[in-house]
Parts: C-alpha cells; sequence; structure tokens
C-alpha cells in the first residue's frame, strides 16, 4: 500500500498533509499513512474522469457488465489479511466483514445482470406518422444515458458495501459513469485495498483509466462537489453532513442532484393482539435488531410505538430486560461513540424522557439503552424524538388510543423503514396506519424488523426527507441506477446515427414500447 491518490489510473500524492489510519479497538496509529489529495490532485481526479466518460458511457452494455463481474471476481479475491485489516479499522467481527464482501461483490454481479438485460435504458419509440391530420408526427426515439461523473462518498458503518465498491459506486458504473470517491476517513486502508482490486479490475478488463478515482482527506468533499465536471452526489451519513452537500451542490453556476441517505429513526408499531399473542418473544427479537452491529445501522429502530396498558407495560419491562442483559460494544471510532454519548446524555436531560434500562455510558463501550418519552413530544413538534441517536438505544412512546396513534404516526418525519408488529385481528382493525406509514417511509415491514436489506430488484432504501435527500430513489437495489441516468429524446434521426438501443435492427435484443405497445422485434 502506498497511501497515495487513485487518479486516471495513477497513484498520486503530491500534498504535504498525511492522514492515520486507527485500530479501532484501542486508537493505535496503524503502519500506513494517507496523502490528502491537494486541490490540484481534486481536480486531476474529477477531469480524469470527465476524460472518460464519453468513451465508458458509449460502451455496450454488455462490456460494462464484464467489468463489473471482474470488480466482483477481485473483491472476492481478497484474501484474510485483507479481512483482519477491515475489522482492525472498524471494530467489526471477521463474520459481518465477510458477508459484507459478499453483499458487496454479489451487487456488483446484480448490476450486471441489469446491463445484460437491458431494461434499464428505457427504449421507447413512436414512429413518424407523416399522413397524420392536421400535422404530421415526426418519428421520436427515446432512451436513458449517464448522466456524467458521479462523486461518491463513503460510509463509515458499512466499510465495503457503501463505500468505495458500494452500492453508490456500483449503480454509477452500472449507469455508464465514471465516479470519484471520497474515502472515508474511518477506514483508509480498508478503502485502498478496495480501490487497488477495482484498478485490477479496470485493467483486465480495458476500461479507460479515468473510470474509477479516490481522493482521501476531510476537507476535500466541498471542492469535489464544486468541481464542473462532476454530475451527480452519492452520500451516506449524518443529516448535517448531507444537507451540506445538498446545499454546495445546489449553489453550483450548474446545480447537481445529491442522493443523500442522511437520517431515520425506523418506527416500530408494536399492536395489541401481538403483544397479548407473544410479547415476550418480539421484545427479544426487537432487542436483538436493536443491538445489532452495536446499532450502527441505518435501519436500526430507534423509535418503538404501542397502546398504553398492562400488555405494552409488561413488553417494555421484558424489553428492557433484553437489554440491560447486553455486554458493551466497540464503535466504529471515537468520533461516532462521541456522538452516541451525547445522543444518549440528551435523553437523559429531557423532563419529558425517562431511562428504563441500560447500564451507565461510560468508558470506551457503548452501552445498549432503553428510555420512555410522553406522546406529548412527539404531537407538538419536539425535534428531539425526531432526531437519530447512532447506536444500540431505542426509545418507547405509549399512546392513548388507536387515534392518537394515528397522530403520534402522522407527526413523524420521513423514514426509510416503518414496522408493524401485529397478528391478522391487528391488521384488521390497524389497516387504516398503512396509507399514513406509505407517506412516511420508502420500506413497510409487517412482523420484521428492519435491519436487514435485500440487495435485490424490488428493495427501496430510501423514503421522504430527512431519511434522504429525494424519496424518488433508492441507494439498494437495481432501481438505484435510475438516480445516475436520464433521458434523451432523437427526432428524426437516421438509423445510422442513433445508439443501439433505439435502432430499427434492435441489436441489443432488448424489449422496447413501441408505438405505446411492447415489442422486441426488429422494425421495418
Amino acid at each position: 500500500m502506498s497511501g497515495s491518490n487513485f487518479i486516471g489510473g495513477q497513484r498520486s500524492a503530491t500534498g504535504s498533509v498525511r492522514l492515520q489510519s486507527l485500530d479501532a479497538r484501542t486508537g493505535e496509529a496503524l503502519p500506513q499513512a494517507f496523502a490528502q489529495a491537494t486541490p490540484e490532485e481534486v481536480d486531476a481526479a474529477a477531469q480524469a474522469a470527465e476524460a472518460a466518460f464519453a468513451e465508458y458511457n458509449a460502451m455496450a452494455p454488455q462490456r460494462r457488465a464484464q467489468f463489473l463481474d471482474a470488480i466482483a471476481d477481485q473483491l472476492d479475491a481478497l484474501d484474510d489479511t485483507f479481512i483482519a485489516t477491515v475489522c482492525r479499522e472498524t471494530a467489526l467481527p471477521a463474520g459481518r466483514i465477510q458477508g459484507e464482501r459478499a453483499r458487496t461483490s454479489n451487487q456488483m454481479r446484480l448490476f450486471a445482470t441489469v446491463l445484460r438485460r437491458g431494461d434499464f435504458l428505457g427504449a421507447r419509440i413512436d414512429r413518424a406518422q407523416p399522413q397524420r391530420q392536421p400535422l404530421p408526427r415526426p418519428d421520436l426515439r427515446q432512451y436513458r444515458t449517464g448522466v456524467g461523473p458521479v462523486a461518491v462518498f463513503g460510509a463509515s458503518n458499512f466499510p465495503l458495501a457503501f463505500s468505495t465498491a458500494g452500492g453508490d459506486t456500483a449503480a454509477a458504473l452500472a449507469a455508464g459513469c465514471p465516479v470519484v470517491v471520497k474515502a472515508h476517513s474511518g477506514h483508509m486502508a480498508t478503502a485502498e485495498q478496495v480501490a487497488e482490486a477495482i484498478e485490477r479490475a479496470v485493467v483486465a478488463t480495458g476500461m479507460p483509466a479515468g473510470v474509477f478515482n479516490m481522493i482521501y482527506g476531510a476537507g476535500v468533499g466541498e471542492a469535489l462537489v464544486r468541481h464542473p465536471a462532476i454530475q451527480a452526489v452519492g452520500f451516506t451519513g449524518s443529516l448535517k453532513g448531507g444537507r451540506a452537500l445538498c446545499e454546495l451542490a445546489a449553489a453550483r453556476p450548474q446545480p447537481i442532484p445529491v442522493f443523500a441517505e442522511m437520517s431515520s429513526i425506523n418506527p416500530v408499531l408494536v399492536l395489541p393482539a401481538a403483544l397479548q399473542a407473544r410479547g415476550e418473544p418480539v421484545a427479544r427479537e426487537l432487542a436483538g435488531s436493536v443491538v445489532l452491529g452495536c446499532g450502527q445501522f441505518c435501519t436500526n429502530p430507534g423509535l418503538v410505538l404501542g397502546i398504553a396498558g398492562e400488555a405494552f407495560s409488561t413488553f417494555l419491562t421484558a424489553l428492557g430486560a433484553q437489554l440491560a442483559d447486553q455486554p458493551g460494544q466497540t464503535m466504529l471510532n471515537a468520533g461516532t461513540l462521541r456522538s452516541y454519548t451525547q445522543g444518549v446524555q440528551r435523553l437523559h436531560q429531557h423532563p419529558g424522557v425517562r431511562h428504563l434500562a441500560g447500564a451507565e455510558q461510560t468508558g470506551d463501550q457503548a452501552q445498549a439503552q432503553l428510555f420512555q418519552a410522553d406522546v406529548s413530544l412527539l404531537l407538538n413538534g419536539d425535534a428531539l424524538l425526531q432526531e437519530e441517536v447512532f447506536g444500540p438505544a431505542t426509545v418507547a412512546v405509549a399512546v392513548a388510543d388507536e387515534a392518537e396513534l394515528r397522530r403520534a404516526v402522522q407527526a413523524l418525519h420521513g423514514q426509510l423503514t416503518a414496522t408493524l408488529i401485529g397478528e391478522p385481528e391487528d391488521f384488521q382493525r390497524f389497516a387504516a396506519l398503512v396509507p399514513v406509514l406509505q407517506r412516511k417511509a420508502g420500506r413497510l415491514l409487517v412482523n420484521g424488523y428492519p435491519t436487514g436489506v435485500e440487495v435485490c430488484d424490488a428493495m427501496v432504501h430510501g423514503g421522504p426527507y430527512p431519511a434522504t435527500s429525494d424519496a424518488r430513489g433508492t441507494s439498494v437495489g437495481t432501481l438505484a441506477i435510475d438516480r445516475f441516468l436520464r433521458p434523451v429524446c432523437y427526432q428524426d434521426y437516421p438509423d445510422a446515427l442513433l445508439p443501439d438501443a433505439l435502432k430499427n435492427a434492435n441489436p441489443l435484443g432488448l424489449q422496447r414500447l413501441v408505438d405505446g405497445q411492447h415489442n422486441c422485434e426488429a422494425l421495418a
């Protein structure tokens, strides 16, 4: 490892600032230092991506699919030394990292499948009608093409699946967009080894050198988002960070979209019949979801809603016992632990919140916590309950009845997920909640827990603000490619000048919408 930036197929370290990777458990400096990108290197990386765009975007989908498959193969080939590096930088266990590596390579292969399938192109053809009265119709043909170079910000909590070769990178590359990744400062050695794997795939498949670039540095993100070559941004992180990027992008002479996943408390509604039938198992399962991965999931259940009464009180006692019994866990880094500690302190200090369970938050490990808040905090718009506490903590709220439960859900901000735990009679009784939840969240669950995001065609990992900056997209699943595509229409173009997706012969074998009907055939 050289600790230098990846720019246009070369390594660069012209600046004097060096950044240190740390062991997440001990705080000990790891052997490798990394060169913070200079303004000139940020510019060079963006320019390299721009120089690669025309060639890469014009490639047949099959060629880009080969590239993504090659990246997946290179990721799978990373050995136990790599796994050990990730574990040291993040304090995540080896089993978790091995599973995340498989998810990361599998989502590359899934996007390769999307490319071979071809439906992402959205080909539509309305053939000319020269005899139409009172005016003839021209020949109109539409497909979707990449927007241009994409800036991707690595996430702290998923060092593989949401970082250098994560979902944003996979979707952008699938769309035909070169990327400039801003490596996360919490796992720079991990990022370097992943970037080297991508570079090997670039060379093996003959991709243009600037299709992948990566830079280091805490202060380089602003310059990257402002760069005129960058045409979209993918981000996973805090609400504060995501808002800052959105404002930077909007203030550019040419504003660009920012697809930011930011903040969600992922409400879980535990309904009365379910509590009567299986309250203790639900408490055990929910506690497992709260503490999974030390609560460092964007889908961590941070709010539990139930109707006040003996069943809900018994359930909270069981949930508190489960959480109190959990051992402390090491968080991703000192900054994450500090933020968690501050969030827990704010809950302790609020007069409308009482602490139900959990050891005192001291030392270098995060302790699981359960709080109960008065429903008035939700109904009156108190910001505290709407703020994500990133870590193994959750807040319970008891409502008086069905009507107050509905009002509490209506008071929630946008979410990634919303969950109903219930029995058949609950779903009949509370059916009117479903349209309300649909307005609030991108994924609605029944009798499951949100800390598990399947990578597939139907998944939505997004939601209304502040869960994301744009509820029309998803950062997980094949629909994620849509964020980095734009439609283009060709009017009366000669066949030879059309992209393959729109040519009469249909050389890609696509199912196209032709004159309002789906059609796989060549056109006369």
